[in-house]
């Protein structure tokens, strides 16, 4: 890959990325750099087949702060169209994330705001380490919600917490995102991160063909009726069936050891 700025790639173990928004003196804001650099580390991952799982965290005390106020308010008179352009450009490039087949989790180091949540909410699976606020407050700067937090937010916690969030802009703490169900669990700071990797590497460790179908399954809420779930499940089980995976996985669970998956 090559150089990137305010953003570092690093493989901490087999089969895991982890990304790193790494601006901390702006508290991770996303810069046009930083964009640059995560639209050209998604693409290498998308790419990479060993790749089974993705965590994206912050660096220092914050996962994201949302959005560069000086790169999104930086031009008061440019018209809408060319700012509707550069918006949409935005968007695209950080939720670009979801084009991943694989797991993807967000370990939410300190506070997560406006676009910056919306990175979070675009993951698969996100924790909190206990401290974190999290919240969209873009009506307490004027501005409409952005980065797909109109629906998003609404996804993950449902339609009602997510009309008193967008509309009153407030943060939440880490304990309340938890009951809300916008964080799976809170963790104990110290060593926050190396228990996000563990579950990581444990996701990794799943055979993959399974696990890319089933995230698959899984996207957009789930199969919108019984019906559906069904037809689908029907097709990909079998597919399942199939591989050398499901018989190292029976093999295994018969031998009681931990299976070795392939993807095969």
């Amino acid at each position: 890959m090559p150089d990137v700025t305010h953003l570092r790639l690093d493989r901490p173990s087999e089969g895991v990325a982890l990304l790193t928004l790494d601006n901390p003196d702006q508290r991770n804001a996303m810069s046009e750099p930083m964009t640059t650099s995560w639209v050209a580390a998604i693409d290498e991952l998308a790419a990479d087949r060993s790749v089974r799982a993705v965590v994206v965290t912050g660096a220092g005390s914050a996962f994201c702060s949302g959005g560069d106020t000086s790169w999104i308010a930086g031009d008061p008179d440019a018209s809408v169209d060319s700012l509707r352009t550069r918006m949409l450009a935005f968007y695209r490039s950080w939720l670009a994330l979801q084009r991943l087949e694989v797991p993807t989790i967000a370990a939410v180091n300190g506070p997560a705001i406006g676009a910056g949540l919306c990175v979070a909410l675009a993951c698969d699976i996100r924790y909190a380490a206990a401290g974190a606020r999290l919240g969209a407050p873009f009506v307490k700067l004027g501005l409409h919600p952005g980065m797909a937090a109109t629906r998003l937010l609404p996804q993950v916690v449902g339609a009602a917490h997510a009309r008193e969030l967008l509309l009153t802009g407030r943060l939440v703490d880490a304990e309340e995102a938890l009951r809300l169900g916008m964080v799976s669990a809170v963790l104990a700071p110290t060593g926050f991160l190396d228990a996000v990797l563990e579950t990581a590497a444990g996701i990794a460790a799943t055979a993959p063909i399974a696990s890319r179908m089933t995230k698959l399954a899984l996207a957009d809420g789930g199969h919108g009726d019984l019906e559906s779930a069904l037809q689908w499940e029907a097709m990909a089980q079998p597919i399942t069936l199939a591989t050398e995976d499901l018989q190292e996985g029976i093999r295994a669970a018969r031998e009681k050891r931990t299976p070795r998956f392939t993807g095969r």
